[in-house]
């Protein structure tokens, strides 16, 4: 069982996600927005089942740079980096399996 979700923020961005040797799938998010908080229990989940990817969650009212230099317009997005480019793009709010399905080629299918 891997573990469950990181927090990252604008200073730490680079080390932990960019030059990660996993892909790592982001969480774009604000204590606000109601659909963010929707999908959060998904993606502890997902952190808890799947090792072979990061989940990490980035709070774009306190981490505003890494969302705008990413283009983030609307949240919950969720980006996968990997070699440290943006590898895939999620948005909206959408169950886990949907997710899941969004994730194949990063994730084992369970």
């Amino acid at each position: 069982m891997a573990g469950a979700t990181i927090t990252v923020t604008d200073a730490d961005f680079e080390e932990k996600v960019l030059k990660s040797d996993k892909p790592v799938l982001v969480d774009f998010w604000a204590a606000w927005c109601g659909p963010c908080r929707q999908i959060a229990p998904s993606l502890e989940a997902i952190a808890g089942e799947h090792d072979e990817i990061i989940v990490a969650k980035l709070n774009i009212d306190e981490n505003p740079a890494t969302a705008a230099k990413y283009g983030v317009m609307s949240i919950p997005t969720l980006n996968v980096y990997q070699g440290g480019e943006v590898a895939k793009t999620i948005v909206g709010a959408k169950p886990k399996a949907a997710i899941e399905r969004d994730l194949e080629g990063f994730i084992a299918a369970k």
